[in-house]
């Protein structure tokens, strides 16, 4: 804990301004997961189409975080924060207020630019004022709400939309954005940068093209009934765009993100295998309370409560992350693990009937607890080799390929969904068949990234290059 001998009163209100933008933010991005259902009566959608909703906040998220540093040296740390939490705010009165799917989806990417500048922002701001031995304490203090949000989101949307309405988990946002707007007006430190350089327009704009491109070429397909011209033509400018980020990179003096990174081993694989791994474990927590409310008659508040082993099983075992790499090396532990954990996720789609409660709580411990060693190890390994000059670099990268993966995931998940569902069109629980056969894929594309760790040198372990 941290005392006031230690940490100055304006140092503390930084670490519970931040510490509380990061549980708003982790609360908000599992919250939804159970109103999606209700969001789509509502909305006169099909709860099988609604990934969208998740697609579009996690998507901005992942185009904006890259040029978060640049804007927070630009405009100092306090004007960015104070923006992130009005853009954040404004974007959750908004979605309350939508009355159709188009008007929600744009209120959620307005939610996506006040989330892409906090996160990465608020850790900065800490960083630059804790330093030495106070830094892994102010740290360790600021990323706790970060599991407990997660922890509680999807029991307490699952309430709200059975007790109240879907629009009041984007209210409770409001009264919390405006404390912390008044908050980092008065304690969040930071002024513009001097002699700052310029920022990587043009690769910005190509990478940024390039991940809208191809997700929207997996998400239109159910969200916007793309035919396969249409998706095909969005994929292949996609690649075009990261093909022009490439060449771009190769001669620009300054690259958003410099290919040297590349060279690293660690980094390198790293990166791959966190965005495949990414995509099945990313569908999953999307997929399960989807899947136990319009499959299997759960309610929304049992529905969020089965949630709730997976992210306390993924909390007590996250501490077992080093002793395991520790003994096992990364390739071992790694190859083990992504092959266990494509197992569960396809064991979802094992048998027609419901299953107990007790059997459903196991699977869901069980993937909860290889979920969270997975993350920590595939974080741990790619930033573990980096450079002093590196680590901004790699760690901005490593957080655009997690938000990335997580909406491609998504969205490749809600487009089998929808395949699957018009697959077994006329077959009796035709929703339960899409559901498993989305299961079975899913857990199959996490089996894939197996090959990609085990291209890790064999004597990799915490600590080691």
């Amino acid at each position: 804990m941290l005392t006031t001998e230690v940490t100055p009163p304006t140092s503390r209100s930084l670490l519970w301004l931040v510490a509380g933008g990061l549980f708003m933010l982790t609360l908000d991005a599992t919250i939804v997961t159970t109103a999606l259902p209700a969001m789509a009566r509502n909305l006169g959608e099909s709860p099988l189409s609604m990934q969208s909703v998740i697609v579009a906040y996690v998507m901005t998220m992942a185009l904006l975080v890259p040029a978060s540093g640049w804007l927070a040296d630009r405009f100092g740390t306090r004007r960015t924060y104070i923006a992130a939490i009005a853009l954040f705010t404004v974007g959750s009165l908004c979605c309350a207020m939508a009355q159709t799917l188009d008007q929600l989806l744009i209120a959620r990417v307005l939610q996506g630019v006040g989330s892409a500048l906090m996160l990465p922002v608020g850790r900065l701001a800490v960083i630059r004022m804790f330093t030495g031995s106070r830094l892994l304490p102010a740290i360790s203090f600021v990323t706790i709400p970060s599991l407990i949000g997660p922890l509680i989101g999807p029991a307490l949307g699952g309430w709200m939309v059975q007790f109240a309405s879907w629009q009041w988990i984007f209210l409770i946002n409001v009264p919390v954005g405006f404390l912390g707007v008044v908050g980092a007006w008065k304690y969040m430190p930071g002024q513009p940068l001097a002699g700052l350089g310029r920022f990587d327009f043009v690769g910005y704009g190509l990478l940024g093209a390039g991940m809208f491109c191809l997700t929207l070429a997996l998400d239109g397909i159910a969200s916007f009934g793309f035919d396969w011209r249409v998706a095909s033509t969005l994929a292949i400018a996609g690649l075009a765009a990261l093909a022009g980020y490439w060449q771009h990179a190769r001669r620009h003096r300054a690259p958003l993100y410099p290919l040297n990174l590349l060279t690293v081993d660690s980094l390198r694989i790293g990166l791959v295998g966190n965005f495949v791994a990414r995509l099945g474990c990313s569908s999953t927590p999307f997929l399960l309370p989807l899947f136990l409310q319009v499959a299997q008659g759960y309610s929304p508040l049992n529905a969020g409560l089965l949630m709730l082993p997976v992210a306390l099983t993924g909390i007590a075992v996250k501490s077992l992350t080093d002793r395991l790499v520790t003994r096992m090396g990364y390739r071992c532990f790694l190859v083990a693990n992504t092959l266990l954990i494509g197992l569960t996720i396809s064991s979802f789609a094992i048998g027609h009937e419901p299953r107990s409660v007790a059997l459903q709580v196991l699977a869901l411990c069980i993937f909860g607890a290889l979920n969270s060693l997975q993350l920590t190890a595939m974080s741990t390994l790619t930033l573990k080799d980096l450079g002093t000059h590196q680590t901004s670099s790699g760690n901005s990268a490593l957080t655009m390929v997690q938000m990335l993966s997580m909406g491609m995931g998504v969205s490749c998940a809600g487009g089998l969904l929808v395949f699957f569902n018009h697959w077994f069109a006329g077959q009796p629980e035709v929703i339960g068949m899409a559901f498993h056969a989305t299961f079975a894929f899913m857990g199959a594309l996490t089996l894939f990234s197996t090959g990609i760790f085990w291209r890790l040198k064999t004597n990799l372990v915490m600590g080691n290059s």
